[in-house]
C-alpha cells in the first residue's frame, strides 16, 4: 500500500510506514543516508527489532516502491530498467500487458515505439508512435 510520503508494508504483526525519500533513482536504490535514521527511529520504538529485521522491512519496502513506480507510470520506468539490462523482449512483453490495462496512455505507445525501434521492429515501431501521437492529439 502506498501514500503520497510513504509506503506500507507489513513485518510480522506489525505494519510500517517507510518513507518513500529512502528510495533514490529508478531502481529504488535504499540511501543509506535516510535508511539509517528510520533504522535508528523503528528500533526505538520497537527495542526487539533486529538489524536483520529492518533490512527485511526496507528490502520488502523496497519491493513495494518499485510496484508503486510501475504503476504510478503504467509500466514504463520497470521496461526502461529492463531494457537497459539488455532485456528488450521482457521490456517490450511488460509495457504490452500495462497497455492492455490501459491502451490510452499516449506516453506507454511512445516508449513502446521506441522500444520497437531498438528491436529492430520498424513497423511495429510506426504503430505504436502513430497510436501515442493520436493520443496526444486527442488531449
Amino acid at each position: 500500500m502506498t501514500q503520497a510520503d510513504h509506503v506500507t508494508v507489513i513485518h510480522g504483526s506489525m505494519t510500517v510506514d517507510v518513507p518513500r525519500k529512502i528510495f533514490k533513482g529508478k531502481d529504488c536504490k535504499i540511501d543509506p543516508g535516510e535508511a539509517v535514521p528510520f533504522k535508528k527511529i523503528i528500533q526505538s520504538r520497537y527495542p526487539w527489532i533486529s538489524d536483520n529485521a529492518v533490512t527485511v522491512i526496507l528490502n520488502k519496502a523496497q519491493m513495494e516502491m518499485l510496484r508503486v513506480r510501475d504503476e504510478e507510470t503504467n509500466g514504463r520506468e520497470y521496461s526502461k530498467t529492463l531494457a537497459e539490462k539488455g532485456k528488450l523482449d521482457d521490456a517490450i512483453a511488460h509495457l504490452k500487458i500495462r497497455l492492455e490495462l490501459n491502451p490510452d496512455d499516449a506516453k506507454s505507445w511512445l516508449d513502446l515505439a521506441e522500444l520497437l525501434f531498438k528491436k529492430g521492429d520498424i513497423k511495429g515501431g510506426f504503430e505504436a508512435k502513430k497510436r501515442g501521437d493520436e493520443l496526444y492529439r486527442r488531449k
